[in-house]
């Protein structure tokens, strides 16, 4: 478990690499590491997913 301090680390590299455009497959921790799932939302924070596809119609 990370300090408070290394989750708003994990969280800020995470919006950074979203903005950048880099894949989420960069993230540098563990799959079993909080820090990953900061690092996560902060990528999400910057890459949001469309609500609905768009139809073919």
């Amino acid at each position: 478990m990370g300090t408070r301090e290394d989750i708003v680390k994990a969280v800020t590299a995470g919006r950074s690499a979203g903005a950048r455009g880099d894949a989420p497959t960069v993230c540098p921790y563990p799959g079993t590491s909080t820090l990953r799932t900061a690092w996560i939302r902060g990528y999400a924070e910057t890459r949001p997913v469309s609500a609905q596809p768009e139809s073919a119609d």
